[in-house]
């Protein structure tokens, strides 16, 4: 992992009323969290609106809307397995196989073996952006004598939960897809984690949160990685612009006396890493801490080109536990 572009971002003000405000978490960096892949991963090269990845075994050509330059190597990209092509903006859309279906196959990510697949939404069950965040969040969690509860909100297929289960931590995995819960099950299976303490929940995300604070539960760690549209198992509707601010601060509510850290990604093109931020600040202003936010990206191998993915936002408190 590297970073780049770190820098202060300035502190709240306090009240021109003369009334102290809560004590507000401290600016600590603004960067871009970048990864250059790994041995199972390479973001091959990109442009022309489109980028072209190896996940293991299988290269893939999808689209890339901010991929808005020039291709560095056209020659690489006869190497793709499979094409996906959607209209304009559309999540959906279809793939154009070189040699018929891929089928599913397995590649590695942090040592987990995972199973990958190419679905009808362009994805195909990994975003490698995040291994910046699951290195940080395996390394803190394994440092801590505790085992740690994590909840994992709009888990997907289950990276993150299995990465904090290896550190040590008992998980909460959450998503409203059934598919998905399969999925991470699988992922379970193959990495040889069935004895790992992870509770895979097949709910609407808001609802959920809402009933354990309701129960008075508690967690040393949370992450929100949430879509920007989506539905609940029970047509639950989410909307990131209107529904965020609440969610992160219910979720604010249930940290545990001794929290850890709290990570919100986002991979809505709308928004600035600011937005996360003061987000985040808002929610988490009693609590003191620091917040880190920028940029999560991958840089293709062709031409050093640095693509920026998602959002995020990153709070700790003031100390270790």
């Amino acid at each position: 992992m590297k970073r780049e572009m770190a820098r202060s971002l300035p502190r709240r003000r306090a009240s021109h009323k003369g009334n102290a405000m809560p004590q507000s978490p401290t600016m600590s960096r603004a960067e871009l969290l970048i990864t250059d892949g790994w041995e199972d991963y390479r973001l091959l090269d990109t442009g022309e609106g489109r980028k072209l990845e190896r996940f293991g075994r299988v290269t893939l050509d999808r689209p890339e809307p901010q991929a808005i330059w020039a291709k560095s190597d056209p020659t690489l990209w006869g190497r793709a397995n499979a094409s996906f092509e959607a209209v304009e903006d559309a999540e959906q859309g279809a793939w154009k196989f070189r040699k018929g279906p891929l089928g599913d196959w397995t590649m590695q990510v942090s040592g987990l073996d995972i199973r990958a697949r190419a679905t009808s939404f362009r994805h195909v069950g990994i975003f490698p952006e995040q291994i910046v965040h699951w290195d940080w969040m395996e390394r803190r969690i394994a440092a801590d004598p505790r085992p740690l509860s994590v909840l994992n909100l709009f888990g997907y297929t289950g990276v993150a939960s299995l990465i904090c289960a290896r550190a040590g931590a008992k998980v909460t995995h959450v998503d409203a897809s059934k598919k998905a819960i399969a999925w991470t099950k699988e992922n379970q299976a193959v990495s040889g984690l069935d004895d790992r303490p992870i509770r895979w929940i097949c709910d609407d995300a808001v609802k959920f949160v809402q009933r354990e604070i309701r129960r008075g539960n508690t967690y040393d760690a949370i992450l929100l990685d949430p879509p920007r549209y989506g539905r609940g198992p029970n047509n639950e509707v989410w909307h990131l612009f209107e529904m965020l601010p609440g969610l992160v601060a219910d979720c604010a509510r249930l940290l545990s006396d001794r929290p850890s850290f709290m990570i919100l990604t986002a991979y809505a093109v709308r928004l600035s890493f600011l937005t996360l931020h003061e987000v985040m600040r808002d929610h988490t202003a009693a609590r003191g801490g620091s917040i880190d936010s920028g940029e999560l990206v991958v840089r293709d191998q062709a031409g050093g080109r640095r693509l920026s993915t998602s959002l995020y936002a990153r709070w700790v408190p003031e100390t270790a536990p």
